[in-house]
This record gives structure tokens, C-alpha cells and sequence, in this order.
């Protein structure tokens, strides 16, 4: 009986793990094989309601043109970097909140991964993959304190950075890491001796791994990343591509956002919902999360949450109203909805002709 609680507790650790441990990387990676949809991909059988509510309740993840070329970008650079012995290059994802950066550069290393799995098999103990975020206001300990939680190493008080670093170049090396990811780089101000320091043990953990750095925040610029010596040193070294929201004003712009509503309406598993409905609104989707992937799927997997417990079991343009989305979406809404109203042409009112005579 202890042994049988000691698994579950377990395998309850490993489910809520985030990222960046290396069991909730793990579990990531393996949860389903691939978990980009491809607009051809039928939803799932639908079944009972609270496996329905747990599969909405879940991100679906569209491989988008972001998504696309940044896997491109950065499984490019891991078969450019691997004959270096140094001045590797980078890549860094720059973009707005809400843009889809965490879901692309996570996709990369997940389809890193799996592609090395299948072309290596899972002989002896590898790692080519970790994933880290930077902390807020973050110290150099800090941040290598970050990689040592990914690999579970034992960090104590008395641990002073430079054994902690070894410690973590030593393991990543003996793992075979290839791609080391970084999130939350808006955290890192270069103006600051503390972001200065922290870019400089970024950059000695890239001459010391054989890996290609994968770097993705919010506005990078306006934190001084390429401002300085050491701005234009990262400047040389790393390319970079743009997240941005989904525009609507070209034909080219409404059938990437028209394929994006449709390959999400494929993943509905609603009883009474008729396909195409949501692409038919796809005008309204716009206005409504302001071409921002993650407010876009939040709507959705919302609103179909509550078809299943109302017992509508679809979703319409009245159900959507009832979402209520993140700030960023609520405000452009409001503006895109005042500018119609503004822009609405002005009509004389009529006059009754026998009553003006």
C-alpha cells in the first residue's frame, strides 16, 4: 500500500510539474507524440462530459507560419552550430505579450527532441533539450540556479555560483544537450549591473555548452538587449524573428486568421455545433481578441467549457459575448467597436413632407 501511494504521489508530481523541471519537460515532450494540428486533423471522438471539459481545458497548438519558421530557424542553427567550437549563433523571439513566443520555441524543442528519439532510439541517458525562464530581477545565481532546478542538482546555501556552474555545464555536456531555451528574457536589463552580469553568465554558458541558445521575450529592445558593448555583441551572434498578432486587412491576412478559426473549430468536441460556424465569424474573432493567438484559443476553449455545462453543446456569437477576455483583448475590442461606431456614415433623419407644409 505505501509502495502503491509512494507511485502516486509521484506521478502527481511529475502531472503538475512546469517546464522547467526536467519531468514536466518530459512530460511535454511525450504527452501525445506531436501536438501541432495540421488543419486536416479530425477533433477526437467526442466523450463523457468531464473528459470533454478536460480536453478543452487544454491548449491546442496550430503550427502556424510563427511556429513554422521559427522550428525551421532554430533546428537550422543546431545543425550549423554542431561543428563549432565557438561564436555559435542564436536565435532570439521577439514579440508582444499574448503573440504565441512560449508555445513557438516550445514546439522547437519538443520537435527537436522527438526528432532525435526517432533517429537515436531512447539508448542510455540523454538530454538535448532544456528549457528555463529568467526570473524577475534576476542575479547571476539565480539564473544558473534556474538550470540546476531543470536537472534536479542539489543546490545548498553554502553552494557558491562557480562550483553550481560547473556543475551544470559538466551534466548538460555528459547529456548531450543541443538546445538550451530560454524564456523571459524581457526580465534581463542590460542598463543594470545586475541584467549586465546575467547576460555575461548567458554568455559563458554558451562558450562552454555545444548547444544553440534559443533566447524569446516581450520588446527586447526596450529592455537595452542590443544596447552597449554587450548588446551588440548579442547583436552580432543572434537572428531574430518577430511574433505579431494576426493582421486582418489583406486577403492574404483574413485566410491565414480564417484557417487558424478553422483549424481550432476541428478540434471542438461539441455535440450540436455546426462546422463552419465560428469561420463564418471570423470577422467578429478578430475584433474580438485583436489577432492575438492566445486570447483567440482562451475564447474558444471557453466558450466551448461553457456549451458542455449550459447543455447548448455549441458555440454561437451570444455565447462568445459571455467570455470575458484578458484586458489587452477587452481594450482593442472596446476601440475597434467605438471607431465602427464613429466611422458609421451619417443619415439625414426624414421629414414627414405634409406636416413641413
Amino acid at each position: 500500500m505505501t509502495t502503491q501511494l509512494a507511485a502516486h504521489d509521484a506521478a502527481t508530481a511529475d502531472l503538475h510539474a512546469p517546464l522547467t523541471t526536467k519531468e514536466g519537460w518530459r512530460r511535454f515532450v511525450e504527452q501525445g507524440g506531436a501536438t501541432i494540428l495540421d488543419p486536416a486533423t479530425p477533433g477526437c471522438p467526442v466523450g463523457i462530459e468531464d473528459s470533454r471539459l478536460a480536453y478543452h481545458s487544454q491548449l491546442a497548438v496550430v503550427a502556424t507560419p510563427a511556429v513554422q519558421q521559427i522550428t525551421a530557424a532554430g533546428r537550422r542553427l543546431v545543425v550549423l552550430n554542431r561543428q563549432q567550437l565557438s561564436a555559435r549563433r542564436g536565435l532570439i523571439v521577439n514579440g508582444a505579450a499574448g503573440t504565441g513566443k512560449t508555445t513557438a520555441i516550445t514546439q522547437l524543442g519538443k520537435a527537436h527532441e522527438l526528432a532525435l528519439r526517432l533517429r537515436h532510439g531512447d539508448h542510455g541517458p540523454r538530454m538535448p533539450v532544456i528549457y528555463v525562464t529568467v526570473p524577475p530581477a534576476a542575479t547571476p545565481r539565480m539564473l544558473v540556479i534556474e538550470f540546476a532546478r531543470f536537472l534536479a542538482l542539489p543546490v545548498t546555501t553554502r553552494s557558491n555560483l562557480t562550483d553550481v556552474t560547473e556543475a551544470v555545464c559538466a551534466v548538460l555536456i555528459d547529456l548531450g544537450c543541443e538546445l538550451v531555451i530560454v524564456d523571459e528574457l524581457h526580465n534581463l536589463n542590460l542598463a543594470t549591473r545586475a541584467g549586465a552580469e546575467v547576460s555575461d553568465q548567458l554568455k559563458y554558458f554558451a562558450e562552454r555548452l555545444p548547444a544553440t541558445f534559443i533566447y524569446a521575450g516581450i520588446d527586447v529592445e526596450r529592455v537595452g538587449l542590443f544596447s552597449g558593448t554587450r548588446g551588440r555583441q548579442i547583436a552580432s551572434r543572434f537572428a531574430t524573428i518577430a511574433t505579431k498578432p494576426f493582421g486582418y486587412s489583406t486577403a492574404q491576412q483574413r485566410d491565414q486568421w480564417c484557417s487558424l478559426v478553422a483549424t481550432l473549430e476541428q478540434t471542438l468536441q461539441l455535440h450540436q455545433h455546426r462546422p463552419g460556424t465560428l469561420v463564418n465569424l471570423a470577422a467578429h474573432l478578430h475584433d474580438r481578441t485583436g489577432g492575438m493567438i492566445g486570447s483567440l484559443s482562451h475564447l474558444l476553449r471557453a466558450a466551448a467549457i461553457d456549451a458542455i455545462i449550459s447543455g447548448d453543446e455549441k458555440i454561437t456569437k451570444t455565447s462568445l459575448a459571455a467570455v470575458q477576455l484578458d484586458h489587452a483583448a477587452e481594450e482593442h475590442h472596446a476601440t475597434t467597436r467605438t471607431g465602427r461606431i464613429r466611422r458609421r456614415p451619417h443619415v439625414a433623419p426624414q421629414t414627414d413632407k405634409a406636416s413641413a407644409g
